[in-house]
């Protein structure tokens, strides 16, 4: 039995677990499987309340748990930058996620704005690292709302965390066993500090230990206009955490848009997170009209990190089978609602 620690969050974030928990539970019932769902109250409504955000007794009993399945974070009513500082990146940190795991797959029937692409054009992982870079918030502002102000932000990479990110990218590339390609997407010419270290790393381990894997490198740039004109030429990606944060979005683009962007927080070794990568979307709250695709393969992503493949296979192929009945995967023009399309994937499960 698994536990699992369901924190559904503001907005339509509620509304898209309870779909993802609906397919899971359909799918731990054909593969003999038990889940054991624990809710949370972790939201801006709470820190309205409360002026709570995300108390250090709360983490601790969410290490108790084997995973955090997670819907999303933000309120209207709360400063950009307390939730997603507060609970977003205190989880990644405290519980060390030092990857951010984000496929980018174009299933049947979906739109990509890419002409003349197809799914087997769109297929690759972007591995991004996760807890450390522009992130950790190191810097300052000197002489604040004056005309000589100075605000730095240092990027912050430490060989221990450029060599574990790696290490799961080739491992990963390995175990995917596609095109058996790591690709580094970086800036080099530029950013010389950092990314020297990244790319050292990256081929010393490269050379000693994945033989088998072949290596490339991209400026993130420049990748920016290959993941248009030919994101067939990837299959894992892993890249710093700024650049991951912004490719993962591009990505998101080309599969289909974030109604069906899925993602994972990892821990390899610990407690780790699993979301819809859209926000909490609050034009759409409490109307039935979200796209539950992204949260319900963020529920199979899951299922493949506690080691339950074929299960997380049955989810990804139930999706597939749901797909091309869908109108759209934006909001409000699926042609079904957010309840319908968690229905149609669970009974596509069993």
């Amino acid at each position: 039995m698994y536990k699992i620690a369901v924190i559904p969050g503001d907005g339509t974030g509620p509304e898209v677990v309870r779909e993802g928990c609906k397919v899971l539970e359909a799918s731990s019932k054909k593969h003999n499987v038990k889940l054991q769902f624990t809710k949370f109250d972790i939201s801006g409504e709470k820190y309205l309340k409360t002026g709570e955000v995300l108390s250090d007794s709360l983490i601790n009993e969410l290490r108790q748990f084997d995973v955090i399945y997670f819907g999303a974070i933000g309120h209207p009513g709360v400063k950009p930058g307390i939730l997603e500082r507060g609970v977003l990146l205190k989880l990644r940190f405290e519980l060390d996620q030092y990857i951010n795991l984000r496929p980018v797959k174009l299933y049947p029937n979906v739109y990509t704005p890419i002409k003349g692409k197809n799914p087997e054009d769109i297929d690759f992982v972007v591995v991004r690292e996760n807890t450390e870079g522009l992130y950790t918030g190191t810097g300052g502002i000197f002489k604040k709302d004056t005309p000589d102000e100075v605000a730095i932000q240092t990027s912050v990479n430490t060989r221990k965390g450029v060599e574990r990110c790696l290490r799961f990218a080739y491992e990963y590339a390995r175990k995917r066993n596609k095109m058996k390609k790591l690709t580094l997407c970086g800036k080099t010419n530029v950013l010389t500090y950092a990314f020297d270290l990244w790319e050292r790393a990256f081929n010393e381990i490269g050379e000693k230990d994945y033989p088998d894997i072949k290596r490339d490198y991209v400026h993130v740039d420049a990748m920016t206009l290959y993941m248009i004109e030919c994101p067939e030429k990837y299959d894992v990606v892993v890249t710093d955490n700024m650049f991951g944060d912004i490719i993962t979005d591009l990505g998101a683009v080309i599969q289909g848009g974030l109604g069906i962007a899925a993602g994972g927080n990892i821990n390899p070794a610990g407690l780790s997170m699993f979301e819809p990568i859209g926000g909490t979307a609050p034009l759409f709250t409490g109307k039935n009209q979200i796209n539950p695709l992204a949260a319900i393969g963020a529920g199979g992503m899951m299922m493949d990190f506690l080691g339950e493949a074929e299960m997380a296979k049955s989810i990804e192929n139930a999706i597939m089978k749901v797909t091309p009945k869908m109108k759209s995967m934006r909001a409000a023009e699926m042609g079904f609602s957010t309840s319908e399309v968690g229905d149609m994937v669970a009974e596509a499960v069993k």
